[in-house]
């Protein structure tokens, strides 16, 4: 015993197990890798019968004391090799001590698994874990099916880029419009809080499913569904502005959403409603944004654009990153897109509501000459919806060819 080496030695004076002693026992033991030593030095003689009790409870081994001079004890314990495991010197690292910590920077410290454990549940990804814990039932569990390398920073840039759709669109600059155009507005709106609504649910049916290993994921999902919820908000106060009560929901819009909330695969509702439904939004947001008659519409309809360019961003990632792990995943793609189509079969355009409100808003009103060229500026959209679809397909990894299939297979209810 007297020869024994300790790695740590802690003096616990007068104080007895249950009175303290072990608020400085077991951090101390934490800190050591297993099967390390601990000395304890005590003052209290209660502690010869209760600390060798107390290890064989947790697992630790005791070793014995031996009395010092001055009435101390030293006592010796051998950490368990079964206890919770000791901290990573990565994990021990400093954050950086500036004006500004990001999510990444604290996330990054601890770097995502291949495969998340089902048994650390919600621990923070490099919390040290105690075994023995509840399995937790998160299926989403593999990176490269879950989370591309850069998730955390497109976290960071959509929490910088929040903004409130009460104070920071100037509603008092709202005008009345003539009927033909405030009836179009109004069916814009409907329609864009129609789709919004869809893509506020879509991702929220994947947020629980994503292991808490990758949190980044679901965080930043969770920004998404603030996003949308923001642009339901904004899109039906710029709609009963006009008070005419709301526009006319179609068949056709009502079927196209019901088959993406119909979609079980993470990757695949990903892919239709961030890449496809959304990039293809993008467009929409810019005519709109060209033709809007007031300063209003013209200012909530650009942030709306540019909360949706994150989340095509987020989803051409996530594609990339499958793309390049699964070989396999463009046939499942194409399969879910040809799967909807055939779901919305007997749907052969845009739904007319939508077609026209688009056609006034573009014309500025319902003189014939500018509904003429209002008509003409809407073909064109539905041209450069399919040249964007196909761009952003090819950057994600899809050949021309490929990508000129599964953009003339796309909803023509846009989302």
């Amino acid at each position: 015993m007297s020869g024994e080496v300790a790695a740590v030695a802690i003096d616990g004076g007068e104080l007895p197990l249950g009175g303290g002693l072990l608020a400085l026992v077991r951090p101390a033991l934490d800190a050591l890798q297993p099967g390390a030593m601990l000395a304890v030095l005590s003052r209290s003689e209660s502690v010869r019968m209760d600390l060798p009790s107390w290890c064989r409870s947790e697992r630790h081994e005791y070793l014995g004391f031996e009395e010092l001079s001055n009435g101390i004890d030293r006592h010796l314990i051998r950490r368990s090799e079964f206890s919770v495991p000791p901290p990573s010197s990565r994990e021990q690292r400093q954050m950086p001590r500036t004006g500004k910590l990001t999510a990444s920077d604290v996330l990054d410290a601890a770097p995502m698994p291949e495969s998340a454990d089902p048994f650390t549940g919600f621990a923070p990804r490099g919390a040290r874990v105690v075994p023995g814990g509840p399995e937790y039932p998160f299926p989403l569990n593999q990176r490269e099916h879950v989370a591309f390398p850069d998730v955390a920073k497109l976290y960071d840039q959509a929490v910088s880029a929040q903004w409130d759709a009460t104070t920071d669109i100037h509603w008092s600059k709202v005008r009345p419009l003539d009927d033909a155009l405030e009836m179009a507005l109004v069916q814009v709106m409907t329609f864009l809080a129609e789709n919004e609504l869809s893509a506020l649910y879509v991702p929220s049916r994947f947020v629980a499913r994503v292991h808490p290993a990758f949190a980044e994921t679901a965080m930043f999902l969770a920004t998404q569904l603030a996003d949308e919820a923001r642009h339901i908000d904004v899109f039906l106060k710029r709609a009963r502005l006009c008070g005419r009560g709301l526009g006319i929901s179609s068949v056709a819009t009502s079927r196209s959403l019901l088959s993406l909330l119909q979609v079980e695969d993470l990757t695949e509702a990903t892919f239709l409603l961030s890449v496809l439904g959304e990039g293809t939004f993008l467009d929409l947001l810019s005519f709109i944004e060209r033709y809007a008659p007031d300063e209003p519409t013209v200012e909530l309809t650009r942030r709306a654009k540019n909360d949706e360019s994150r989340h095509v961003h987020f989803g051409l990632a996530h594609i990339r990153q499958g793309l390049a792990n699964d070989p396999t995943l463009y046939g499942r793609l194409e399969a879910a897109v040809r799967r909807r189509a055939a779901s919305l079969h007997g749907i052969s355009g845009v739904p007319a509501p939508l077609q026209d409100a688009l056609t006034i808003l573009a014309a500025g009103g319902n003189e014939p000459r500018a509904v003429a060229r209002g008509h003409e500026a809407f073909r064109e959209l539905l041209e450069v919806m399919h040249e964007s679809r196909m761009r952003r397909l090819e950057s994600a990894g899809f050949t021309p060819e490929q990508a000129k299939t599964i953009s003339e297979l796309h909803t023509p209810n846009f989302m």
